[in-house]
């Protein structure tokens, strides 16, 4: 029999791990120490921030599911975003991110560079010709790539930066957040990492907080774990839990996520309340035939901007029975957030802007409810919006 594929391993990730019970679903292991087998001789977990059997099955299943070498499972997704920036940045040396990342990303960057961890550049990663420029003349010793991007969804060419960005020196870090590894896998288009925020897609629930950075190589591993011990960003036993339950339906449920999108992009596409809909699928997206061949899926995200501005968001939001207004994606649940008042609001105006959010711009995180119900209510509130145009 040939070796399972990435998805059957995932979901069967921790059994017959259980020898003497023999549980299918793997126990959860909450002791926050263990003993020595003798004198000067410890087993492979001594102490739960450095290591836990639970975090390590969840971290073995979402490496199997990126093809990586390993995975180091986090407190959250910025857990793990500051864990790569401790582990790989130097004082002087320059990170090269989006300029358009998302929001929570940015402020880190941005409070980290002002401390004098780093240098921070922004560019347009999506530019082919601007991103080669910012590459080479900065030469940074990490490049971070974001794609799709949040909110708008924009599409880089993570084969070509991950070789650009080799070619000066720099590790290329790649936040698959939003498409997940059944999406694209940025490891096998040349990436040294992936980092996540398993809060989402990944848990899918709604009800965890965990994050994850995926490594090529097991040296880089077992760097990155040194770091998120010291850090103390490690991941709790009763998290990984929930997050490896979610993992395990990851592929049944992105499928109605991606589905249930696809519908309400018809919908909103070419509604007169709705000035643009940015969602990769479409033909007219800037990047469609680069998403068609990255990515195995298109995602369950959508985001659209009204004509009316703020005032036509409130009203689309105010009424809506099934999306509820709220941050964080990837949920079972349908979800609608405001970025420029929410998810990006630590960026200044200014930063927005140069972002391409704008007021009247509102982010969908489709869920996996009956399509024609998600529909409905989303007619109504066009209406709503349509009104105040």
């Amino acid at each position: 029999m040939s070796e399972p594929s990435p998805i059957t391993r995932a979901v069967r990730a921790g059994i017959d791990t259980d020898l003497t019970h023999g549980a299918v679903v793997p126990p959860v292991y909450l002791s926050t120490t263990y003993t020595f087998e003798q004198f000067g001789v410890p087993r492979a977990f001594d102490y739960a921030r450095r290591g836990n059997p639970t975090r390590s099955t969840l971290g073995q299943a979402i490496a199997d599911l990126e093809c990586g070498a390993g995975a180091v499972v986090t407190a959250s997704g910025m857990g793990a975003v500051t864990t790569v920036l401790h582990c790989l940045l130097q004082p002087g040396q320059v990170l090269l991110a989006p300029h358009d990342c998302y929001g929570g990303s940015w402020r880190l960057f941005d409070a980290l560079a002002r401390k004098g961890h780093f240098e921070l550049v922004l560019a347009d990663l999506t530019d082919a010709a601007e991103a080669e420029r910012a590459i080479r003349a900065h030469r940074p010793a990490v490049l971070w790539v974001e794609s799709p991007s949040n909110p708008l969804l924009r599409i880089s060419d993570i084969a070509a930066l991950a070789a650009l960005g080799h070619e000066v020196g720099a590790l290329v870090v790649v936040d698959n957040t939003f498409c997940t590894p059944l999406g694209q896998r940025p490891l096998q288009l040349g990436a040294d990492f992936v980092v996540h925020s398993a809060t989402k897609y990944l848990a899918g629930h709604s009800d965890v907080v965990s994050g994850a950075v995926v490594c090529s190589t097991d040296a880089q591993v077992e760097q990155l774990a040194w770091w998120a011990n010291c850090l103390g960003v490690t991941g709790g036993a009763f998290d990984s839990y929930l997050a490896l339950r979610g993992v395990r339906t990851l592929h049944a449920r992105m499928a109605v996520h991606e589905a249930n999108a696809k519908a309400i992009v018809d919908l909103l596409d070419g509604h007169p309340s709705v000035a643009a809909v940015h969602h990769p699928s479409l033909p007219g997206h800037p990047g469609h035939e680069l998403a068609a061949r990255q990515q195995q899926l298109f995602g369950g995200i959508v985001t659209f901007d009204l004509v009316g501005g703020s005032a036509a968001a409130e009203a689309f939001i105010d009424g809506l029975r099934l999306f509820c207004p709220a941050e964080s994606l990837g949920g079972t649940e349908s979800l609608i957030s405001h970025p420029a008042t929410m998810t990006h609001a630590s960026m200044p105006p200014e930063v927005q802007a140069a972002a391409g959010i704008t007021p009247g711009m509102l982010r969908l995180s489709v869920g996996i409810e009956q399509v024609d119900d998600l529909l409905a209510d989303l007619t109504g509130a066009l209406a709503r919006a349509g009104s105040m145009g």
